[in-house]
């Protein structure tokens, strides 16, 4: 009998692909199949976070829970970036769990499922050519890697110390994956990167040299393909190519998430982001001016050490200038193993709670103007989602959610839709016949 496999994944998309290939890779080698049931599962497996301090405090609270429900005999695995950046002391504080998994180290969860107390934790171990078994959670859209870890130096960011140096996946490898993807049926794809637009900087063995630009290129000759996306573009390597690709060619979505982090020049350079806030909005209108109806979203930290009150009003000026449709906003967290961690000129607790309320309030008033713009306008809607009451939903070329009446024939389509009602988490609209 198949054994059964519950995983919980916390975090970013390339979370979301580490599971999928972690799923495949059980599936395919010792038989196991998902549950929904924690308590049923024969193994438990978290892939976890470390962006942000919260996660990684959730994640004992959660182990806690399921070593109370599992079943008899039944294992728990930890994986991810929190595993990268804690090891062996995330068995000490929890000494039930059976292993742990770093990110750079996913190809290997067969291997230390048979091994009690195991710990993979190599940052420099190299993925990059593996071939993993195929699992993907949804059918009409696909998750593709194209490069692993991080060669920015950020000061506040733990990835590059949890995912290791950035080696990108050889080009053959991905065309390969995004055909199978497509023979499948997926009409969308969804390129996955830390600094996806830095492509081609390093490969681990002699292969072609592409850049970015030049894999979208390729990508976007597969036929039966509707759409790609991608996340997250570096703003320092949004050269003029890259733009000018991104504005001409057809089957690239017209949405880009570009993470500001701050609109102040000083403090960019204090987060040794590569950018000024001149640059970044240089990008911006260059962008706007090649595709009018763009959507932008980004990420915005406040309360960086350092941050003054002019520092801030320039984060709020260029949020009022490119007024992004969805901003993931929060609160400098500072977190272990960073620059930024040693810094003494912290923000005033209060004052960051604030500025944070101030951003989020001044997106929410944009957010009501562009929304209350889009009645009446037409989208071609790629449907993907059943929801409740009679709904199916989709997304737009440029990344609003639609909603329309209708059943499971739509999944897997796209439809022109003329939008009828509108609000801030979704549209909702009707098949134009």
């Amino acid at each position: 009998m198949s054994k059964k496999l519950y995983i919980e994944t916390l975090g970013c998309a390339m979370n979301v692909r580490d599971s999928e290939h972690m799923i495949a890779e059980l599936n395919e080698k010792d038989d196991y199949v998902l549950t929904d049931d924690s308590k049923e599962a024969d193994l438990i497996l978290i892939n976890t976070c470390s962006v942000r301090e919260k996660p990684v405090q959730k994640l004992f609270s959660e182990l806690g829970v399921f070593n109370k429900i599992k079943k008899e005999g039944a294992k728990i695995g930890v994986c991810g970036c929190t595993a990268s950046h804690l090891g062996r002391d995330i068995i000490k504080r929890a000494p039930y769990v059976n292993f742990v998994l770093g990110a750079r180290n996913v190809s290997k969860i067969s291997e230390v499922l048979h091994k009690d107390k195991s710990v993979e934790i190599d940052i420099n171990y190299d993925e990059s050519d593996f071939a993993f078994k195929d699992f993907r959670s949804s059918p009409y859209k696909a998750y593709i890697n194209i490069s692993i870890g991080c060669d920015k130096q950020c000061t506040f960011c733990i990835v590059p110390k949890t995912r290791g140096d950035e080696i990108s996946i050889p080009t053959d490898l991905i065309l390969k994956e995004c055909q199978k993807a497509v023979d499948s049926g997926a009409k969308e794809l969804f390129l996955l990167g830390q600094n996806v637009n830095n492509y081609g900087r390093r490969f681990s063995g002699e292969h072609e040299k592409v850049n970015f630009t030049e894999l979208l290129r390729r990508i976007s000759k597969i036929e039966g393909l509707k759409r790609i996306r991608f996340t997250s573009p570096h703003p320092f390597h949004m050269d003029d190519e890259f733009l000018e690709e991104f504005a001409k060619n057809p089957k690239i979505c017209k949405s880009m998430h570009m993470p500001l982090q701050s609109g102040s020049s000083k403090v960019l350079k204090d987060m040794k982001r590569g950018y000024t806030k001149e640059w970044f909005l240089n990008r911006v209108n260059k962008l706007k001016e090649m595709v009018p109806d763009v959507s932008l979203s980004t990420d915005i930290i406040v309360a960086f050490p350092g941050e003054s009150d002019e520092d801030f009003e320039d984060t709020l000026d260029v949020v009022r200038q490119v007024e992004f449709e969805q901003i993931f906003s929060f609160k400098y967290s500072a977190r272990p193993l960073t620059e930024a961690a040693e810094y003494t000129n912290t923000v005033d607790e209060e004052v960051g709670s604030e500025r944070l309320s101030t951003l989020q309030d001044l997106h929410t008033e944009i957010l009501d103007k562009n929304v209350a713009k889009q009645l009446g306008k037409v989208y071609e809607v790629y449907f993907e989602e059943l929801r409740p009451d009679g709904y199916v939903a989709g997304r737009s070329d440029n990344n609003y959610l639609v909603k329309v009446k209708g059943s499971d024939e739509l999944l897997g389509t796209l439809a022109d839709v003329k939008i009828t009602d509108v609000g801030r988490a979704s549209l909702i609209g009707e098949i134009v016949k």
